[in-house]
């Protein structure tokens, strides 16, 4: 529903990515948008654990070819807001409009643009003077959410119906990721059976939409009672705790050949190996974590079970559209992953408390005042 004009003043409150572990909270001109982008009013941004990477290390954020300290850059990649003003050539969205947004753009025009896979967009970081190519990826190679306004390519957006707080469109596109894991692995038909490793946002957020999608059964496993316990109110039928039973075992139980589907969401260093051994003949394995370092995978196993492998980047596929609408229509609940509210003045305050309680924060949001 579109909620009318929206004042935009010349300049806005941004934070900005300064040295390492560094938040600066600056005046930035109101951007403007051009053909096919919107420009996006603010309401509501999650920290996203990649938000925490980028920080603290810099990738995957690329600014100007290289690492994104002190070049001005706004992070922030999972908000929410309202259509503030539109482009050229924009028609489907009015000023006012609720929306979410994912996070790729792409540049359409390189060939996996092109074929659809923007999230492997081949001019990744190439959106600058000298060498653009109009690649986007907010918060991560163009300025992002931490700010009042931000601009977004007409393909990003989803509208968020008015029954849907705030809080809760910043997670779409959490389940968009979800959805792409599942899509990859040939949409997941429904019936088939899953294992989801790691109960974190996604992992979660990956029980919920595999069952919205029919999985049966939808078995998570991971190290934490209080996170399985939220698997459960989400949908899966059965939680493994990996501490107190060996995991491999617990699952042939349930599912005695080996189920359809994995998706490892943990990026716990032998969680791949274990995925295999789960998993029947010909099965399919989805990765949707960032390891810490290299570990060792036995291949040959893969290869003599004819085990079909993927891995995702973010949300592709317009995965985040198809989330949004799981949501609108209440077959999937995201309220259970935002556990706090911070006001954005508060950024530095909200990084800290999503650092030091990553166990037991799952979802730190921060709000922009109307």
């Amino acid at each position: 529903m579109s909620a009318g004009k929206i004042e935009i003043p010349k300049t806005m409150t941004a934070w900005v990515l300064g040295g390492v572990d560094e938040l600066l909270k600056v005046e930035k001109p109101v951007p403007e948008p051009g053909p096919a982008q919107v420009l996006v009013k603010i309401d509501a941004v999650a920290i996203c654990g990649t938000d925490i990477e980028v920080l603290l290390h810099g990738p995957p954020a690329l600014i100007e070819g290289g690492p994104p300290f002190n070049k001005n850059f706004t992070m922030g990649h999972e908000y929410m807001g309202r259509v503030a003003k539109l482009g050229p050539g924009v028609d489907a969205f009015k000023v006012g409009d609720r929306v979410s947004v994912e996070i790729h753009a792409g540049c359409g025009q390189c060939e996996r643009c092109r074929e659809g896979m923007y999230t492997s967009c081949l001019n990744y970081g190439a959106n600058y003077p000298g060498n653009d190519k109009g690649h986007r990826a907010n918060g991560f190679t163009t300025d992002g959410g931490f700010a009042e306004f931000a601009i977004n390519h007409v393909n990003t957006l989803a509208h968020v119906p008015d029954h849907i707080s705030d809080e809760e469109a910043t997670l779409i596109v959490t389940a968009g990721t979800a959805m792409y894991g599942l899509d990859v692995m040939s949409g997941l038909y429904a019936g088939k059976s899953i294992v989801i490793i790691g109960p974190g946002p996604i992992g979660l957020m990956a029980v919920a939409v595999a069952k919205a999608l029919g999985a049966d059964p939808v078995i998570l496993t991971g190290t934490r009672d209080d996170r399985l316990e939220m698997g459960k109110k989400l949908g899966a039928d059965y939680v493994i705790n990996a501490k107190k039973e060996d995991p491999i075992q617990a699952v042939k139980k349930i599912y005695p050949k080996g189920v359809h589907y994995v998706m490892e969401c943990s990026g716990a260093t032998n969680a791949l190996n274990e995925a295999t051994q789960m998993i029947q003949r010909g099965a399919r394995i989805c990765l949707a974590a960032f390891p810490g370092e290299p570990y060792p995978v036995d291949l040959a196993y893969l290869v003599r079970n004819n085990v079909y492998m993927y891995a995702i980047r973010g949300e592709g596929n317009s995965a985040t559209h198809r989330a949004a609408s799981l949501i609108s229509q209440k077959r999937i609940n995201v309220k259970p992953l935002h556990t706090h509210t911070f006001p954005m003045d508060e950024l530095p305050k909200a990084f800290k408390y999503a650092r030091e309680r990553i166990d037991n924060a799952l979802k730190v949001v921060v709000v922009n005042k109307k």
